[in-house]
């Protein structure tokens, strides 16, 4: 079966920097662990922003600097990137929470399946995966919950409940 795993932002600033979260530590090795029992490809996508992100419309509604490009808050965690290195993933710098390239791309390599997991389950997420069930109606769009951590565990609940509701698959599910 030709199945994509999609790793959504695990970026340091996610983790343990300006917007990270002890939920979002927690899923590191789950992610880890996610990666290396994976056969399929692999996509890694990370929020980029400029040096002006405080006069966008997101930098007005979420005031705190996050994953300026080239900073170490940016780049993806290095236990998640090493796991996934060697499978030659690729990399998609998405300026917003879902990114049509990335859509577009599973779309083009005609995938039977597509996991995602990630942060954050409530923005980017579900973002991606609503994108992606858009254009592969027909083939499983799965999020794999223990792999995923929401700004806060009402709000990654409600994320998943909302997802499951649009037909896409949630593993692991408390």
């Amino acid at each position: 079966m030709k199945e994509a795993l999609v790793i959504i932002d695990m970026q340091n600033d996610f983790i343990d920097g300006s917007l990270g979260t002890t939920q979002a530590q927690q899923i590191v090795s789950n992610v880890i662990s996610k990666i290396n029992c994976f056969s399929g490809d692999l996509y890694y996508t990370r929020d980029t922003h400029s040096e002006n992100y405080m006069d966008t419309l997101e930098g007005k509604k979420l005031p705190i600097i996050h994953c300026v490009k080239n900073t170490f808050g940016w780049e993806i965690q290095k236990d998640v990137w090493n796991a996934g290195i060697h499978k030659n993933p690729v990399v998609i710098d998405k300026p917003t929470f879902g990114s049509t390239v990335l859509a577009q791309m599973l779309y083009e390599k005609q995938y039977e399946r597509v996991t995602l997991v990630g942060l954050c389950t409530d923005i980017c997420v579900i973002s991606n995966a609503l994108n992606i069930k858009a254009l592969l109606w027909e083939i499983p769009i799965i999020v794999d919950a223990k792999c995923c951590a929401g700004v806060t565990p009402e709000s990654h609940t409600q994320a998943l409940n909302a997802m499951k509701m649009c037909q896409i698959d949630i593993l692991n599910a408390d």
